[in-house]
């Protein structure tokens, strides 16, 4: 197709699609869905539950995520108390569920004082009924607020798997991302984290930022595997509106964060970071790391889940708190989504003064038509190192994906996915532009109204 084509001639760096459809395609529902007869008519045997705590010690420089930095402990406290009236409601509605996935982020959790996790913990386990101990559970941590007490909460708990954001470990980049920690201090957590010997830690880094190279990404990737992770997640640095480093690129657009003419400067920084992913890619798969997504590097060693199965493509989502996204098969939805400080603020005051009856509706979301869990499927399939089961897709949908979905036959002839028998499978090059197949494989009406969206 000639969108295709012409989509392959500019950036691989669209949109990281970890969901579908995105959060910018959402809008004020009229009238508001009730939920109870929503997920009545869903299956509750295997839920992922998700708790959003939207507060970091500060915003990093490239942070497009609803939080807010240095949040006041006035502000944490009427947010928790929100979220527990929050969960009450959500959990007596639902009737019978159970959770075969538990995550705990943000934001960045660790942030709130040891008797505020607590509290978190316990909405989980005693008010929404998940087993932390006994469900696959895994919780965001920053290296200045991974202090022994609180990460001894969370193997007291039965925690499995801790992530932390080090981003780099070459001091002059993480002043670029407008991140404070040191390279000692990234160490230094990360040790304490493997002395309570959770049994997944994953560490976060980034590439693409200004002035690194090959030689230094590949630094930050050997100093990480020093540690040893189960698991690593590389993901390419966006700069995105209202963030720092948009700001800063906004007010000089014509070198701007990336130097150069912008052209010029956005193709040499598109080669940048295809150059470090493949070096990071490389390195990895040498030191026995398997490649689950573009972004999602696991160790052969690490253990697998022993839980129900989830699959997201098919399975539903419940989210508590501000920024969180619930999943249905009809209907996405959460509370409104902002990026700039005072429209947080102003969202995070509406939802700690919300009263508990406004809990069992959804006002904001976006609705799913067939057409798109269609869609939803293939493209969460194919971004995987799964890759879409044809077999699976037609016995679900009662159709042919290559005959319903006609974008999915035009990547094949491109070089950028196989034919196994059955699967349909990323190529390489495939892979390194899931940022570019995923946004090509929207339905119209998401791509009108993501673009659409303004953001705030």
């Amino acid at each position: 197709m000639a969108e295709l084509d012409a989509l392959l001639a500019g950036t691989p760096y669209l949109a990281y699609l970890y969901s579908y459809p995105h959060k910018t395609a959402y809008r004020a529902l009229e009238p508001p869905r009730p939920l109870a007869p929503l997920w009545a008519a869903e299956s509750r045997r295997a839920l992922f539950l998700y708790l959003h705590i939207p507060f970091c010690e500060e915003r990093c420089g490239y942070c497009n995520l609803f939080s807010r930095g240095c949040p006041p402990p006035e502000e944490t406290a009427a947010y928790l108390a929100a979220l527990e009236r929050q969960a009450r409601e959500v959990r007596e509605l639902l009737g019978e569920a159970s959770f075969a996935r538990l995550a705990i982020g943000g934001g960045t959790p660790s942030v709130l004082p040891a008797r505020e996790l607590a509290r978190v913990l316990e909405v989980a386990e005693r008010v929404m009924g998940a087993e932390v101990a006994r469900t696959p559970t895994s919780f965001e941590v920053s290296p200045a607020t991974a202090t022994a007490e609180k990460l001894d909460l969370l193997a007291a708990h039965g925690v499995s798997r801790v992530s932390i954001g080090i981003q780099s470990f070459v001091p002059e980049e993480l002043a670029r991302l407008h991140r404070r920690q040191s390279v000692e201090e990234g160490h230094a957590a990360i040790e304490r984290i493997r002395a309570r010997r959770f049994p997944t830690l994953n560490v976060d880094l980034i590439y693409g930022i200004a002035g690194q190279d090959e030689t230094s990404f590949v630094r930050s990737l050997e100093e990480t595997l020093r540690h040893e992770p189960e698991e690593l997640y590389l993901y390419p640095l966006y700069v995105r509106p209202l963030t720092t480093l948009g700001a800063a690129l906004a007010a000089a657009p014509a070198s701007g964060a990336l130097g150069g003419e912008a052209p010029r400067a956005q193709r040499a920084w598109d080669e940048q970071r295809l150059a470090l992913y493949r070096a990071g890619r490389d390195l990895l798969r040498a030191r026995g790391y398997r490649q689950l997504t573009m972004r999602l590097f696991r160790a052969r060693r690490a253990p697998e889940a022993a839980a129900p199965p989830y699959r997201c493509q098919e399975d539903g989502m419940v989210g508590l708190g501000c920024g969180a996204r619930s999943y249905t098969r009809g209907l996405h939805y959460s509370l409104e989504y902002a990026v700039e400080g005072e429209s947080v603020r102003a969202i995070l005051a509406g939802y700690a003064a919300r009263d508990a009856a406004s809990f069992r509706v959804a006002s904001y979301g976006c609705e799913i038509d067939e057409e798109d869990r269609r869609r939803r499927h293939a493209i969460l399939s194919l971004l995987s190192s799964e890759g879409l089961d044809l077999a699976r897709y037609r016995t679900r949908f009662g159709g042919e994906a290559l005959v319903e979905l006609p974008e999915l036959a035009e990547l094949e002839p491109r070089g950028l996915a196989r034919s196994e028998g059955e699967l349909l499978r990323l190529s390489e090059a495939g892979l390194e532009r899931s940022d570019l197949i995923g946004p090509y494989l929207r339905s119209a009406r998401i791509a009108r109204l993501q673009a659409e969206y303004r953001p705030r």
